[in-house]
């Protein structure tokens, strides 16, 4: 018969975290400082690099390089950082939701329904202000991906690989619908446009809107246990007095708002989402609220070396960021698919 003193010590969840705090500050500062250090170096470097990457010289001072520097670089760098930071959030958000890796805007359709609703605003109101495309879609995207979600509670798909095909099929009928609607009112090019996700034109007066993300990610910051319960699924949420629906319906509205603005100023970025959290998660592991600010940081040096590519394979001219990033994101895709393969026949 086994005495008290014999037992074994229980483990909670309140000895666990006292455990964790011990070791953290049993760490050295350089160990628990050094990584974040040496991320933001690597991101104020790599900002540096593409402020000075052009065809102009901002360091000529006689041949107008400061006007080139605060009237196109630096709003420039300024909305690499907002997009790549927000749409890395938004990707990292929707998996949560979905409880699946292979989901983000651009596999759910929410990019193509956003651009929809932009192209509409074009047809029916083309004197509008940049305000009313950007509500619109907001309002085109924030619809087009609850009706994804309402057709994922319908019906129960067993694959997670199904999710995101049924998804871009979802995305290609919406993309087919705004094509014919753009070629009946001769706005093919706009489309185009808006299809070739470009840094381009961003400049002074026209990269301010992107501000409105940053007010996002703030947010989903605030509320990431929120979202942490809410992506354990809707009996653990609604065990632990969590309104499942309302935090999936706030996602789901910060993800939109996220698209619709990066869509209307930047134009569409494939595969970001999906790119970065799971390069994170693979790295650091599932804790959401330690990995947001890696998410932030990786969105960034994704999409700014991306653009740096784009900028200088075919110098003095420039290659949309947005097939770079379709070309790398595509190729992360398969050898995910590959993987989830191997993992599922092991």
């Amino acid at each position: 018969m086994a005495t008290i003193a014999e037992s074994p010590t229980r483990v909670t969840n309140v000895t666990a975290g006292r455990v964790t705090r011990r070791y953290s500050a049993q760490q050295s500062p350089l160990r628990r400082y050094g990584p974040a250090l040496l991320a933001t170096v690597f991101t104020v470097a790599l900002l540096g690099l593409s402020v000075f990457t052009g065809v102009a010289d901002i360091t000529d001072t006689a041949g107008g390089g400061s006007d080139f520097l605060w009237i196109t670089r630096i709003p420039r760098t300024v909305a690499l950082v907002l997009s790549g930071a927000s749409m890395a959030m938004a990707g990292l958000v929707m998996q949560l939701l979905t409880q699946n890796r292979f989901v983000e805007p651009t596999t759910v359709g929410t990019t193509e329904w956003a651009g929809l609703g932009l192209l509409l605003v074009y047809v029916f109101f083309p004197m509008s202000g940049l305000l009313t495309k950007m509500g619109a879609a907001i309002v085109f995207g924030f619809v087009g991906t609850m009706i994804f979600f309402a057709f994922l509670q319908k019906v129960k798909l067993k694959s997670s690989l199904i999710v995101p095909i049924v998804g871009m099929m979802f995305g290609a009928v919406v993309s087919a619908i705004s094509t014919f609607i753009a070629i009946r009112f001769n706005l093919l090019q706009t489309l185009g446009a808006w299809f070739a996700g470009r840094f381009t034109g961003i400049e002074v007066g026209r990269y301010e809107p992107l501000w409105i993300v940053l007010i996002v990610c703030a947010l989903v910051v605030v509320l990431a246990d929120r979202f942490t319960c809410a992506g354990l699924g809707k009996d653990v949420a609604t065990n632990v007095g969590l309104n499942y629906e309302r935090v999936v319906l706030l996602g789901v509205g910060l993800v939109s708002i996220t698209t619709g603005v990066v869509t209307v100023v930047v134009g569409m970025l494939p595969f970001l989402g999906l790119i970065v959290p799971n390069l994170v998660s693979m790295v650091r592991g599932d804790n959401l609220r330690t990995n947001i600010p890696w998410v932030f940081l990786t969105g960034i040096w994704v999409v700014t070396i991306c653009d740096l590519i784009g900028r200088t394979i075919i110098a003095p001219f420039e290659v949309p960021v947005s097939l770079v990033l379709g070309a790398v994101g595509s190729v992360v895709f398969v050898v995910m698919l590959l993987r989830t393969r191997r993992t599922n026949v092991g």
